[in-house]
């Protein structure tokens, strides 16, 4: 399994960014295979991380033509900077309270 890591400093982010990230959370999952995806904002940064199966998916979802669309109004309107981490799990614990 991996993650991908998402770390941005935000710029404005408007009705069209909200649109916009609803519709790639959309399609990383119904078209991509994405198996869990989670973001938080807190002032000015914003992390998200995604979970998949296989490298091939990852890299699939980063030439869609449509999440190119989005990475650059990214770069053009909604993000200051960002950095995108892929790592591979190599091992997961959990605790789940009964």
């Amino acid at each position: 399994m991996y993650a991908v890591i998402f770390r941005a400093r935000t710029g404005t982010q408007d009705e069209q960014y909200l649109d916009t990230v609803a519709r790639m959370r959309q399609l990383a999952f119904e078209k991509y295979g994405c198996l869990d995806f989670v973001a938080v904002t807190e002032g000015e940064q914003e992390i998200a991380i995604s979970y998949w199966e296989t490298e091939a998916d990852i890299l699939a979802w980063k030439k869609d033509p449509e999440h190119h669309l989005a990475q650059k109004a990214g770069q053009e309107y909604w993000y200051s900077a960002y950095t995108v981490q892929v790592v591979k799990i190599e091992r997961e614990y959990s605790f789940s309270a009964a």
